[in-house]
């Protein structure tokens, strides 16, 4: 009987201890079944323990801008960065640049000065030349001719000037031939003049120590040998009148010598300006005719750019306030930029550019705005201290940046 019992009970017991499992398992499938809904419940509760579980943690970790290091850091990169923009504006406070800069240079163009047709152009495009080079030939159209004749012209006034010459010697001698000829009509009228007055002399003491008949003879020969001295005067007058013509003929053939001459150096550059040469050493650019082209005088052939250049930098008139002329320029040329020139300021324009415009601004109007104004500043290249700026195809307009050291 006690045996029958205790199994009951280990059955009863095995029979309760089953049935939470099974309910256990009932309230799983429910749950399964039951949706998304309170799955997702499950699934956010769950999520909700997570996040609770990691703020739990956070709060109990220390906030890093509650570590000294962190400060520590910051002040030091701050004091840096402090120093180090100090000292950028220390620096940049020496100097003063632009971009608004060019290299610039007095273009020689060439044009000819008389019209022909060209029977010569040289082939040097793009290509340095020195001064004197011919660069062109225009034809000569008579104007060899013209050099011809004025070289003869001057050959006929050298003649001319040659007996004109002759002409004074010539004149020289007759004055002398009437000089001496003149000698015997002089010395007879005073020997005349002389017997008279000696005669006369005699006829106041005493009026029968002459005959009338010899004094009526002396009166008449004084008379004739007066008369022939006078005429013997004259001739010498007017030798020395033609020796006076002949040399002024000789100054006359001189001038016209020097007019020859004239002639033939116009004519000469007439010639000479068929040929045209390099004013200037430089490269030949924007060559624009060539052989077999009709030219008129002032036609553009060609131009040249010469070998000494600048810059021409357009400064605001602000940042002349410590710029001198002398001062050292380190010049950026855009073409070259990893090439650094250096130059000097060589000059600065008193006046702003846009009063130089062909229409200067009237700024006596009501609605004026004032806007900073661009001086133009020269900088000249040293290529001493340099790069030389002949060495590198840089010509005018190219753009370039200039920085001016001011302190």
């Amino acid at each position: 009987m006690s045996d029958s019992q205790d199994d009951r009970k280990d059955a009863g017991h095995e029979d309760h201890a089953h049935q939470p499992d099974e309910q256990n398992d009932g309230a799983r499938a429910g749950k399964d079944g039951g949706g998304d809904a309170e799955g997702g419940q499950d699934k956010d509760g769950d999520a909700k323990d997570g996040d609770d579980k990691d703020g739990d943690e956070d709060k109990g970790k220390p906030s890093i801008f509650r570590k000294p290091i962190f400060w520590i850091v910051v002040v030091a990169v701050a004091a840096v960065l402090a120093i180090a923009g100090v000292f950028y504006w220390l620096h940049a406070r020496q100097f003063v640049s632009t971009d608004d800069a060019f290299v610039d240079a007095h273009i020689v163009r060439i044009a000819p000065q008389v019209s022909g047709t060209l029977m010569q152009v040289a082939d040097v495009d793009n290509r340095h030349v020195e001064a004197g080079r011919l660069l062109a030939v225009i034809t000569a159209s008579g104007r060899d001719a013209q050099v011809a004749e004025a070289q003869a012209n001057v050959a006929q006034a050298t003649a001319q000037l040659a007996q004109s010459r002759a002409q004074v010697g010539t004149a020289v001698q007759q004055q002398q031939a009437a000089e001496a000829q003149a000698k015997v009509p002089l010395a007879a009228a005073i020997k005349a003049q002389q017997d008279l007055a000696r005669y006369e002399a005699l006829l106041r003491l005493d009026r029968t120590a002459v005959a009338g008949q010899q004094l009526d003879q002396a009166r008449a020969n004084a008379r004739q040998t007066a008369a022939d001295a006078a005429a013997a005067r004259e001739q010498i007058d007017t030798a020395r009148a033609q020796v006076t013509v002949a040399r002024r003929q000789v100054g006359a053939s001189q001038a016209v010598i020097g007019a020859r001459r004239a002639q033939v150096a116009q004519a000469n550059v007439a010639v000479g300006d068929l040929r045209l040469t390099a004013p200037v050493a430089g490269q030949v650019v924007n060559r624009q005719v060539n052989v077999g082209s009709y030219v008129a005088p002032g036609t553009q052939l060609m131009a040249i750019v010469p070998d000494r250049m600048w810059v021409t930098a357009n400064f605001k008139e602000t940042q002349l306030q410590l710029m001198k002329i002398g001062q050292s320029v380190e010049i950026r040329v855009d073409a070259y930029p990893d090439v650094k020139f250096h130059g000097r300021v060589d000059s600065i324009q008193r006046g702003a550019g846009q009063a130089f415009a062909l229409l200067p601004p009237q700024n006596a109007t009501g609605n004026y705005v004032k806007v900073v104004q661009r001086v133009p500043v020269r900088i000249e290249f040293d290529a001493k201290n340099g790069p030389d700026p002949r060495r590198y195809p840089i010509g005018p307009g190219m753009s370039v940046v200039p920085t001016v050291k001011v302190r």
